[in-house]
């Protein structure tokens, strides 16, 4: 099972039985047919009107008509079709529909990965109007064309009927911010240019690809804030990653923040970008921003020092986008171990007290709980000594810090002996790869030897974050677990190396020292070379920091039909998140299967899963309309995992 680099999956390769998946599919059908049907009665409406549900990301609903007695009676809805499979040809290969819909103003609002927004019933999924931006698709991006969300905004100062007093705010692909008419899918002429914003005037790029913008905007107090997905491991000295916001009214731009602005003025670096989903909170006026690693990713010989607020959660005034508080979850990262998860806003409780808190996952598969005034640690964090001796010119930081609670979600360290096989042909291959690498743990800098990293830069946990339930105090979180081989380049052999490996990721770090190559540590029948399982779905009691419980997320049926009778519980690297509602049901899809699953929030037993057209490598969503609760997700599969493509939004719910 070959995975990315970023998301955590490689090219896809040849798989047995692989012609055979189609046949499979339509055997299985949707999982939880006989069960008995359970109706329901009509519930009072619910929406989701930010992405992650609410402002700060807690991807709860009090939805709760739906339950773990009645859940096995779901069925699909409705469904909608983007229109993608059929008019987008060749690059819908290089997609990810990773979207999770919002639902706000009696409409539900979904964005394709070529940054086409329709509104839709929320009760038919019937399209009442649709958006189209014309992205050039033979452009190729380092990320896929992807759309994970839109923002909904309220004019509070407009009539109600006026146009665009309700707006959705639409991020492209091609670095665009369009205002648009929440009712009629109008551009907003008063906003920006017709509106429409260049969110990269003034940045020279490279090539027209280098820079994207693949997570929604956040609204707060009448300003919209932008982040970037920028390039990896091209260059020293990349392009910024700055955050931009402009207002929302007219489209002005508001400040800009550059995370390496207090950075030593010697260093010849760039990116720290947010390129993931950011969270506010419009009572103190703070957007909270998940920053990710300086560049080039794996080699910090120009840089000096911690390296500003890049790998850091950083907590900025949504008026003026000065820095209120900033807290550095990796100090000089040269392991691509930026945040990439929305930081989650949510009150716990610790030691007695009640706190409002900023819960911050990690690819480490750490989990940080930060104060959401002060930034200040609230379940203690330990700065710990972690290995030395870097590449040549290398500054590493001796410590590292680590919170004391939760115990980490994820695996950091394997011997030879722990290597997995399918046979022993397959395990020895794997003992090899692993004893020929250095490792010794967590942050074990790259070397020319070739270093593990593990977790790889997937995860850990990875965009889809965590979902809390603020009644029970337990965050639900899913992680990867595989590693990565990094290798250092010394600069005269870089041409020679990448001519050798064309379809492997060797990139030049032009600039430093040494190039990289970096390549998922797979058997020669392309399992990971570490045990499963490879996949799981935690549940974390934030008052005393214990794992309630864990188990396998996904099976290896999609990817390797027949390979699920010789693999058990062993899940799947997974991309997307959870979400949580008030009867104690937590859905997810994300693993590289097609399903979307609901598990018990209270023991962790899978209840109910439903078949999907593709894979679902999204956050799914829920909502109540006209009395009847539906829970939705994006099915069209992510090109680099090697599952389903597709372009459908499929809605499950209870006999009406």
């Amino acid at each position: 099972m070959p995975f990315s680099v970023r998301s955590g999956v490689a090219p896809n390769s040849r798989r047995p039985g692989a012609a055979s998946l189609a046949a499979l599919a339509a055997a299985l059908g949707l999982a939880g047919c006989g069960a008995p049907v359970t109706k329901a009665p009509p519930a009072p409406d619910v929406g989701w009107p930010y992405y992650g549900g609410d402002q700060g990301g807690q991807r709860f609903s009090t939805a709760a008509q739906i339950t773990p007695a009645n859940v096995r009676g779901l069925k699909i809805a409705w469904r909608f079709s983007t229109g993608d499979v059929a008019s987008k040809g060749a690059a819908l290969h290089h997609s990810a529909f990773e979207n999770t819909p919002i639902m706000a103003g009696g409409r539900l609002y979904v964005c394709s990965p070529f940054n086409e927004v329709s509104a839709l019933d929320p009760g038919t999924g019937r399209a009442l109007w649709r958006f189209d931006p014309h992205l050039d698709i033979h452009v190729r991006y380092p990320n896929e064309f992807n759309c994970r969300g839109v923002a909904w905004w309220r004019d509070e100062t407009a009539a109600a009927a006026a146009p665009c007093a309700e707006r959705i705010f639409l991020n492209t692909n091609d670095r665009r911010l369009i205002a648009l008419d929440a009712a009629t899918g109008k551009a907003c002429a008063g906003f920006g240019g017709q509106g429409t914003v260049d969110v990269a005037q003034g940045v020279t790029l490279s090539r027209n690809g280098e820079m994207q913008i693949t997570s929604a905007p956040v609204v707060v107090r009448g300003v919209v804030v932008v982040g970037s997905s920028i390039d990896d491991n091209q260059r020293a000295r990349e392009v910024s990653g700055a955050v931009r916001a402009f207002d929302a009214r007219t489209g002005a731009l508001r400040w800009i923040f550059d995370p390496l602005a207090k950075a030593d003025p010697a260093t010849v670096s760039g990116a720290a970008n947010v390129w993931a989903p950011m969270s506010a909170d419009e009572g103190r006026g703070l957007v909270f921003l998940p920053t990710s690693s300086p560049s080039p990713d794996f080699t910090g010989e120009a840089r000096n020092g911690a390296d500003g607020w890049s790998t850091s959660v950083v907590a900025v005034d949504a008026a003026t986008g000065k820095v209120a508080w900033g807290f550095q979850t990796v100090h000089h990262d040269i392991w691509d171990y930026d945040n990439p998860a929305q930081p989650t806003l949510a009150t716990i409780t610790w030691g007695g007290v009640r706190r409002e808190a900023v819960l911050q996952p990690t690819k480490q598969g750490l989990l940080f709980t930060l104060d959401r005034d002060t930034g200040r640690p609230v379940i203690p964090v330990e700065e710990r000594k972690v290995p030395q001796g870097g590449a040549v010119g290398e500054k590493l930081s001796p410590t590292q810090p680590f919170p004391v609670a939760p115990r980490p979600l994820a695996p950091s360290t394997i011997t030879p002996d722990d290597a997995f096989g399918l046979t022993p042909w397959d395990r020895a291959a794997c003992r090899k790869l692993i004893a020929g690498a250095r490792h010794e743990g967590l942050f074990t800098p790259p070397s020319t030897q070739g270093t593990i990293v593990y977790p790889f830069t997937g995860g850990g946990v990875n965009w889809g974050g965590l979902a809390f339930d603020p009644g029970r105090g337990v965050a639900f979180v899913n992680t990867s677990n595989a590693m990565h081989l990094v290798t250092l380049i010394p600069r005269e052999r870089f041409a020679a190396a990448k001519a050798a490996e064309p379809k492997t990721e060797i990139s030049p770090q032009a600039g430093a020292r040494y190039g990289m190559r970096r390549a998922v540590i797979a058997s020669p029948l392309h399992m990971p070379c570490n045990k499963p399982p490879w996949g799981q779905l935690h549940a974390v009691d934030m008052a005393t920091g214990r794992i309630l419980w864990e188990v396998p997320l996904g099976t290896t049926a999609d990817l390797a039909p027949g390979s699920q009778l010789l693999l058990h519980n062993t899940g799947t690297p997974n991309f997307g998140g959870p979400i949580v509602t008030a009867s104690g049901l937590v859905f997810i899809g994300a693993a590289m299967d097609n399903y979307l699953r609901a598990f018990d929030g209270g023991n962790g037993k899978e209840l109910w899963k439903g078949r999907l057209p593709a894979g679902g490598q999204a956050t799914p969503m829920t909502y109540v309309w006209r009395g009847r609760q539906y829970v939705v997700i994006a099915a069209g599969g992510h090109a680099k995992s090697g599952t389903r493509l597709g372009d459908q939004l499929v809605a499950f719910a209870l006999p009406q």
